[in-house]
């Protein structure tokens, strides 16, 4: 069993910062993409930023220049710095990653259950 556990949410006001953790755990023999995704109130889940394992990174245009992906493979982690946020950052933010639990296992995606960021003054 696999399970992505993200950390980090909270309030911050406009002009300011936060870094969202997300670290992977149980049966996994190998990670392939991670990711953020963000859901706001009444609003469909976007992409925010993707990482794949050789490094390779793509953003979502409205957080482009503003927000890190970034990874730690031997900690089965992803980070995401986000600077500069905005009121229209205001969603919960879900890790993503694809997961293969054994050599001969096809990747899986997995979700984290979530952590909300809101940004207001």
């Amino acid at each position: 069993q696999v399970q992505l556990v993200e950390s980090g949410g909270g309030l911050v006001q406009p002009g300011g910062s936060l870094r969202l953790s997300c670290a992977a755990s149980g049966s996994i023999f190998s990670i392939n993409a991670m990711g953020w995704y963000r859901q706001a109130p009444g609003k469909q889940r976007e992409l925010v930023a993707t990482i794949i394992s050789g490094g390779s990174t793509n953003y979502a245009d409205s957080v482009k220049g503003r927000f890190t992906i970034s990874r730690d493979n031997a900690e089965s982690t992803v980070y995401l710095q986000m600077n500069s946020l905005k009121p229209e950052d205001t969603a919960v933010y879900y890790c993503n990653a694809n997961i293969r639990t054994t050599a001969w296992a096809n990747g899986w995606n997995y979700w984290g259950k979530g952590t909300l960021v809101t940004v207001s003054s």
